[in-house]
């Protein structure tokens, strides 16, 4: 009796010294884990696969990118959550959530070397498969580091600094991913490296609880097999359901328009003479980044002295909407700055608060990886969608006016979503 309730203090201890020690240099790093995986996925979304595609076949690119990106985006959705539910059961000696940090990331450089010398359509949606799930192995346990060690009046800090490094990411991604249209193969490589130093700094600098230093689980009979069979259960959470729901929205409607940028600058909007179509890219990602990681982090850090956090997402969400009536109403070079420049100053603001809201309506903290992950479905299932949908209204005579207009409306119902929320103020 007496070691078991010397042992109780001893892990107390050791949890307490483990949260102060990760809380040491954890912000910046989570920008940086964030940014390298966005990197990896925006580079080969929106210009590695592309060029890959228009190489592969040109006369058909638009239908066959929907089909490799959706096909990849459907595997992913079922790694995330599953990926989650492993680690929230890990007791490893190494910490809970480095395995799948570090094993995700050489994974997906390891499928990433492949992936960008292959040249058909067939092996593209394997490679992106394989590399898309590896990346959301790595997700999973990224993301469940904010609930696992940040306090409730840190989360909109701490959702700043990831949403900060998701607008980063995607802008260093194709600005990296830009200087390889003629390489592809060493571009991958490049991306998918940067992941595995971000997992390395997050592994070694920070400090991820041990098994002595974790609660134990609750004894409901769990098992590993039950987690998995009721992934889904934070659905039947009303508050996570409506959240969900928001996310799901606004991450479709950014994605159908995002997802066929390159495509959209070269055969719509039309780009400054002597300007390549993935440098145009680059220009307006920089303008939407540059927008979007001020409002970042000011949005997280005030949504948290305000306690406030539906505001700011529907303000966000419902100025989204706005933003894309601008390319609709007057498609040209000059309009497509100005409205990347005004949808980034409201996506800033989103990633950060909405995020942080994500954290605070988690069912149980011990499930917070697989209940990330659940709701990482809202973010990778709309991309599913997405390419197909955007495909299919950009190939109907309304083109891509009609793709503002769904966008647009997708937006405002994200707003709308976020009204029913009751735990959040």
């Amino acid at each position: 009796m007496s070691a078991g309730t010397g042992a109780a203090p001893r892990a107390q201890a050791g949890a307490e010294s483990g949260t102060a020690r990760s809380q040491r240099g954890l912000m910046p790093l989570l920008l940086t884990g964030n940014l390298m995986l966005f990197a990896l996925y925006g580079g080969v979304a929106s210009i590695l696969l592309p060029t890959q595609v228009e190489h592969i076949d040109k006369a058909h690119k638009v239908a066959l990118l929907g089909l490799v990106t959706g096909i990849g985006a459907a595997f992913a959705t079922l790694l995330n959550p599953i990926g989650g539910a492993l680690s929230d059961r890990s007791r490893s000696r190494f910490g809970r959530r480095n395995p799948f940090l570090l094993g995700g990331a050489l994974l997906a450089l390891a499928f990433a070397v492949v992936l960008g010398n292959t040249g058909t359509i067939a092996l593209l949606v394997v490679g992106w498969c394989l590399v898309q799930g590896m990346g959301n192995i790595y997700q999973a346990a990224l993301t469940a580091i904010v609930p696992d060690r940040v306090p409730p009046d840190r989360r909109g800090t701490a959702s700043a600094m990831a949403g900060a490094g998701t607008t980063l990411g995607l802008l260093v991604g194709i600005v990296v991913a830009g200087r390889f249209t003629h390489a592809v193969a060493w571009g991958y490589t490049a991306l998918g490296a940067l992941l595995v130093l971000a997992a390395v700094l997050l592994a070694t600098l920070t400090h991820d609880p041990r098994p002595d230093e974790l609660p134990p689980r609750a004894a409901d009979g769990s098992s590993l097999r039950r987690d998995l069979a009721s992934f889904l259960s934070a659905l039947r959470v009303h508050d996570f359901r409506w959240v969900f729901a928001g996310r799901a929205l606004m991450i479709l409607s950014y994605f159908c328009v995002t997802g066929y940028l390159l495509y959209m600058l070269e055969d719509h909007i039309g780009l400054p003479h002597g300007m390549k179509g993935a440098d145009g890219v680059a220009l307006l990602t920089l303008i939407g980044a540059a927008t979007s990681v001020v409002t970042t982090v000011i949005g997280g850090p005030l949504s948290d002295r305000l306690d406030r956090r539906k505001t700011f997402v529907f303000v966000a969400s419902a100025g989204m909407a706005a933003a894309l009536l601008l390319p609709l109403l007057s498609p040209h070079w000059a309009t497509m700055v100005v409205f990347m420049a005004v949808d980034g100053l409201f996506f800033g603001v989103y990633m950060a608060v909405d995020t942080a809201m994500v954290t605070l309506v988690l069912p149980r903290g011990e499930d917070a990886a697989r209940d990330m992950g659940v709701l990482n479905i809202a973010n990778a299932g709309p991309q599913i969608i997405a390419p197909f949908v955007a495909s299919a209204i950009i190939s109907t005579p309304g083109g891509y006016p009609a793709l503002y207009i769904v966008a647009a409306v997708l937006a405002v119902a994200a707003a709308l979503s976020i009204l029913p929320v009751r735990s959040v103020r």
